[in-house]
């Protein structure tokens, strides 16, 4: 695109104005009134192919990318809200609106089933429900006892049962045996599950009495034994003494009393029957919340309505079938509040690498626009000489970027549109998918705008003034300007503001872009700070290079010190990039730093072998066998008793228990040290040397004890005893620790093995990198094939840390950004050198004729194309490892690590730190990449004739 069109050689008339035609004969005339030159589009883009098929491939990455990143987000954003719904507990992930029944009351099933669908029409969207799982009918709200003495009572204590009437039960369950249950209320029949009917002694006829209200029994008619067809849905699993039965414990300290809790399954016809019961009867209906239509745009609007139905126009309207005493229950609003907060929390990160990656694709993008017009610069040049006024020329370049940017965003837009689809939706279009289409629409537009107009507005700025052809380009003519300081200023000034804001109030605002911008900003003051100072060490440099034998070394010092005035736009693309990648991979090592810190703190070590109930000893020979197994360097042996109970000196403190832990204190305090979770000296837990069988009537002795925060708080000092299973002693606490291997709860107490009387092994802290398979082998070895013992590896306890779409969505998303600002890095580099390419031929050319090789010629472009590499990676370096402590106070990298992960909670927090590879790996990178591109291309061109770059007048 460098040549002028033979067609336009005339002089170039101003805009608007029609060309002067050759009188023509007025038959001709007549038949072809067409134009008398070619169109200008047409023939730029005939004259140069390639340059115009570079651009709509970059326009078409760029607009790809841009749609992209909107339908993406939307995607794990929909996902998150959608898993967090469906995998949420079965009680938690339901809508109930209940209304008490009177003594005597009586209601009928088609009126409860018609009320039903009163009250769904009734919820407020986007809030929507499972038909198919929707139960209603009438329940207890408290239990009834099993009056029947063939009814089980494990330790005297009767049958208590939950009775309700379910519809539907026939779609539910398949008949075991007997018939499905019908009847009235005089006459109540129910059925029963296969394993209450097991559990119970239960059969088809079988008739089982409860308490009535006026003293005599009521007689319920077992019809049927049942199985639930799927007992993981949420029509058996909200209740689940419907499906299971349970022995359940007395909550009485003084004794121990087991009894049996079961379910019966009343026919609705039945329903009634409950009211003449003790059993406290009411009306419920159930609606299972389904989160297949759901989008990231409905969590706010979903948090709304359920805030709505606690105390609102929607209660009202609910109050209004039901009575005035019609409640609505639900704790989905905490799941939603819970969802939301994660992503308010993970999206300003997120939002950091957006903002990353389009500063670099603008910067490239504007690249692109300056190396057409350096290519055209003569051109442009001469024909602002000869008359051309710049509308004229602003137009037509409009127009020639304007053919090609915009097919090709419109072809970026249809590819993101047809790769990133949304999750499946009900109703959702087929073209266009789940994901929203017109922020995707949007990205492109502004993609095809910014490619369309940056070579035109350069070029008006370029050539407000006419301009000398040949004129010098590097920095001895061109000097800063005040508006360049103007600007620099204003980007000094909204960086200390984003870093400011985002120091005192982090990323808590998801809407405050400045703050996600604070990275871009700082990449920005480093790029016009090397721009200021790069040209003074490399002439500084150059001064002593003169000494040395040789051209080449002075003479590429001395152009890189002077360099084109153009390489701005270069440093500033790779000093972004460079900068981006910095963050982002420190983002990315501090999520699988806070995972893998997260893991140990649960687990204690890297694995941990504990039986399944508590107080289960080790088996002999377990913790040898444990030993001995691929990977294990260390296999440390700790006793725990649960539950110990904690006197206190004031006598109205309430009860507190905590785990007592007894350890060898040398290997136990080299663990905590290691793992850097409660590290202790292990003098502080020295021998009494009063301890074993021998012991057993020395409650006097004082141990001394390493302790939570509260427990040593509940102590205040003081020495106190603990009559444990381990022995009967007083403990003195002597040092206080937030968290110990041992133990996941808040509250401990870590006393010396060799001090306590009944010494018994109950679990075991693994260390090194054990192999789960050969470790758990090792186990079953020695614990037979009962399963009592359960084998915990952190590195499975990790994993279980990314389950949710959220999570990996945003992980996943910042991972390729950063490999996208990689590729751009690339691309700037390559433009860079592709823009000074004839410039540089020219010299090589003129140099090859006062005697310099062809190896000569080419260390010198290699040499020359240096230093502004190395600058730009020390540049973004500096920047990336200043970035991540400026803005490491106001980012807490926890929930997206961890989410709502149990793992959590053990994790105080998850600051920023910076990682070095991301430093480092980057920055060689470019270095390795630039010198590399300058090698080829100045063995290509050393292999060209120099006669084309000698031609006289010829300016490439």
């Amino acid at each position: 695109m460098s040549d002028v069109p033979r067609e336009e050689s005339r002089p170039m008339q101003s805009a608007g104005a029609s060309p002067d035609h050759r009188p023509r004969p007025a038959a001709e005339s007549e038949k072809a009134p067409g134009r008398a030159v070619a169109p200008w589009v047409r023939t730029r883009l005939r004259a140069a192919p390639g340059a115009a098929a570079g651009l709509a491939l970059l326009v078409f990455v760029t607009a790809l990318l841009a749609a992209a990143l909107p339908r993406a987000v939307d995607s794990y954003e929909t996902e998150g809200l959608r898993h967090a719904l469906r995998t949420a507990p079965a009680h938690r992930a339901v809508l109930e609106i209940t209304d008490p029944l009177p003594p005597a009351a009586s209601r009928e099933p088609e009126g409860l089933r018609k009320e039903q669908e009163e009250l769904r029409a009734l919820l407020p969207a986007p809030l929507a429900t499972d038909p198919e799982q929707t139960v209603h009918g009438m329940r207890t709200t408290t239990r009834v006892a099993g009056l029947d003495p063939w009814l089980p009572k494990p330790d005297g204590a009767p049958v208590e049962f939950f009775a309700a009437s379910v519809s539907d039960l026939s779609a539910h369950a398949e008949l075991r045996g007997g018939r499905m249950p019908a009847g009235t209320p005089k006459k109540a029949e129910a059925a029963v599950t296969a394993a209450t009917a097991k559990a119970l002694g239960i059969e088809a006829g079988s008739v089982v009495h409860v308490p009535g209200i006026g003293g005599d029994p009521i007689a319920v008619t077992v019809t049927g034994v049942v199985e639930p067809r799927d007992p993981q849905r949420s029509y058996w699993v909200v209740s689940p003494l419907l499906r299971r039965p349970s022995l359940t414990m007395k909550p009485d300290p003084m004794q121990t009393t087991y009894y049996w809790e079961a379910g019966l399954l009343l026919s609705p016809e039945s329903g009634s029957v409950l009211t003449s019961t003790t059993g406290t009867p009411e009306v419920y209906w159930r609606y299972p919340v389904s989160a297949d239509r759901l989008a990231a745009r409905d969590g706010e609007p979903l948090a709304a309505a359920l805030d709505s139905l606690a105390g609102g126009p929607v209660l009202a309207a609910v109050r209004s079938v039901t009575g005035p005493t019609g409640l609505i229950s639900t704790e989905l609003d905490e799941v939603v509040a819970a969802q939301l907060a994660s992503r308010a929390a993970i999206s300003p990160v997120v939002a950091v690498a957006v903002f990353g990656i389009g500063a670099v694709a603008v910067v490239v993008v504007a690249m692109t626009g300056g190396l057409f017009l350096s290519r055209r610069d003569a051109e442009l040049t001469l024909l602002r000489a000869r008359g051309a006024s710049l509308t004229g020329i602003g137009l037509r370049l409009l127009g020639e970027t304007s053919v090609v940017a915009v097919p090709a965003a419109a072809l970026g837009l249809a590819a993101a549109v047809a790769l990133v689809r949304g999750p499946d939706t009900p109703g959702a279009p087929a073209l266009s998918g789940s994901a929203p289409l017109l922020p995707a629409v949007l990205a492109a537009l502004l993609v095809a705008l910014v490619a369309a107009f940056v070579l035109p507005v350069r070029a008006v700025l370029r050539h407000r003034a006419p301009r000398l052809h040949g004129a010098r380009e590097d920095m001895i003519d061109a000097k800063p300007s005040r508006r360049r300081t103007v600007v620099e200023l204003t980007a000094l000034v909204l960086a200390a503001a984003a870093i400011a804001s985002l120091r005192l109030r982090g990323t808590s605002d998801s809407g405050d872009h400045l703050v996600s911008a604070a990275p871009v900003l700082v990449g920005v003051l480093a790029a016009f700070a090397l721009v200021r100072l790069q040209p003074l060490p490399l002439r500084w440099l150059a001064r002593p290079a003169r000494r040395l034998r040789g051209a080449v070394g002075p003479l590429a010092l001395a152009r890189a010190g002077r360099s084109s005035a153009t390489g701005v736009l270069p440093l500033l693309a790779l000093v972004l990039a460079l900068t981006t990648a910095a963050f982002g991979g420190s983002v990315l090592a501090g999520v699988t730093d806070a995972r893998d810190r997260a893991a140990l703190l649960t687990t204690g070590a890297e694995a941990r072998i504990e039986g399944r109930t508590e107080g289960l000893l080790l088996p002999p020979g377990m913790v040898e066998a444990v030993r001995g197994a691929k990977g294990v360097r260390e296999a440390l042996p700790v006793q725990i008793e649960y539950g110990v109970s904690l006197p206190s000196p004031v006598s109205t403190d309430p009860p507190m228990s905590a785990p007592l832990v007894a350890v060898d204190p040398s290997a136990y305090a080299k663990l905590a040290r290691r793992t850097g979770n409660g590290a202790f000296p292990a003098g502080l837990l020295a021998t009494t040397g009063k301890g074993g069988p021998e012991a057993v009537g020395d409650t006097d002795r004082v141990l001394p004890a390493l302790a939570s925060p509260e427990v040593a708080a509940r102590f205040a000092g003081r020495t106190a005893l603990l009559n444990t299973a381990t022995g009967s002693f007083h403990v003195k606490v002597v040092a206080v620790r937030d968290s110990t291997p041992a133990v996941r709860g808040e509250d401990f107490l870590v006393v010396n093995a060799a001090d306590v009387t009944n010494r018994r092994q109950t679990a075991v802290l693994v260390g090194g990198s054990p192999d789960g398979k050969a470790l758990r082998a090792a186990v079953a070895g020695k614990a037979g094939k009962s399963g009592d013992f359960a084998v915990t590896l952190a590195s499975e306890t990790r994993g279980s840390y990314v389950d949710s779409p959220l999570q990996s969505g945003a992980e996943t998303l910042y991972a390729a950004a950063i490999g996208a600002g990689a590729a751009y890095a690339v691309v700037a580099v390559l433009l860079s050198l592709t823009q000074s390419g004839p410039e540089r031929a020219t010299l090589l050319s003129r140099l090859r004729t006062m005697g310099l090789t062809r190896r000569q010629g080419r260390r010198l472009l290699g040499l020359e194309a240096l230093p502004p590499a190395v600058f730009a990676a020390l540049g973004g370096a500096l920047a990336g490892w200043a970035t991540v402590p400026l803005l490491a106070p106001g980012i807490d990298l926890r929930l997206l690590a961890l989410a709502t992960a149990e793992g959590g909670a053990a994790l105080a927090g998850a600051p920023l730190r910076a990682d070095p590879w991301s430093l480092v790996l980057p920055a060689v990178a470019v270095v390795l990449l630039t010198g590399t591109a300058a090698a080829v291309q100045a063995w290509w061109t050393g292999r060209k004739s120099s006669v084309k770059e000698l031609r006289a007048g010829d300016a490439r």
